[in-house]
């Protein structure tokens, strides 16, 4: 996807918001990476992969990006035998809300640390792009995301956004820190069936007395899915407290249904 942002009155919003937060995620990006044993080759041998997927609609920490419609995704990375890693993530939105872009674009590098044959843990570093549309501010973001992981069956993981963009409705507030504590898992029923579930809680320390207090919402999903060969097809349950209605210009996922297909490659 293609930067669009409107250049001309987003620039010092967005660089006065996010500068010292893009300082410290380029040096945890290349801590990442360097704590790779063979740190020198962290390029070569190099594997590719990627992901293409078409979701009934965009659920994103409790919250629907694309008001309930569908959304096209794509996933393109490439990864070492050791566990480094970088990619791009992209997907469709609803233009209508803020910030009124009509992509969500993320940058991500990491890497992954084998504790044993089964369990392994993951440090790694995003950044959230808003582009295309007519943007008037920034919302972009970066984060830092720790987690620890069993197989491919469970994880759970704990995320910093030093520069989360806080809301109240859709009143935009100014910049504060935010922590994001979640977990997925999936088991194997039979035949390629799995049962899905998973549950976060996003916290946001706020920066001021009253609407600008410290706030936060837990979500949960529920569901079944199905893989066959490169193609998986989930079907989940969603929900969200209210308060994810607040902190977020977007509707919540409660008590909504959505599908998505996907195939790897």
């Amino acid at each position: 996807m293609a930067q669009g942002n409107g250049k001309e009155t987003r620039s010092s919003l967005h660089y006065s918001g996010s500068g010292p937060a893009r300082w410290l995620l380029l040096g945890l990006l290349l801590a990442a990476c360097a704590a790779s044993a063979n740190a020198q080759d962290l390029f070569s041998n190099l594997t590719f992969g990627g992901n293409l997927a078409v979701t009934s609609n965009y659920i994103y920490r409790g919250v629907s990006e694309s008001n309930g419609n569908p959304a096209a995704q794509v996933d393109l990375h490439a990864g070492t035998a050791d566990g480094s890693f970088i990619g791009v993530w992209g997907s469709t939105r609803d233009h209508n809300f803020e910030p009124y872009a009509s992509y969500d674009l993320e940058l991500y590098l990491g890497h992954r640390f084998a504790l044993s044959n089964a369990w392994g843990a993951t440090l790694s570093a995003r950044s959230r792009y808003y582009v295309g549309g007519h943007q008037e501010v920034s919302d972009d973001y970066q984060e830092i995301t720790a987690s620890v992981s069993y197989l491919d069956a469970w994880s759970v993981s704990v995320t910093a956004i030093p520069n989360a963009v806080q809301y109240w409705f859709y009143r935009r507030l100014g910049r504060t820190p935010a922590w994001v504590a979640d977990t997925a898992g999936q088991w194997l029923i039979a035949g390629g069936f799995y049962l899905t579930g998973g549950a976060g809680y996003y916290y946001s320390s706020g920066s001021g007395p009253g609407i600008r207090a410290a706030n936060g919402y837990a979500y949960a999903n529920a569901g079944v899915a199905y893989e066959y060969r490169h193609w998986r097809i989930d079907v989940g349950y969603f929900t969200a407290q209210y308060k994810a209605r607040q902190l977020f210009p977007y509707p919540m996922a409660s008590d909504r249904f959505a599908a998505t297909l996907s195939w790897r490659f």
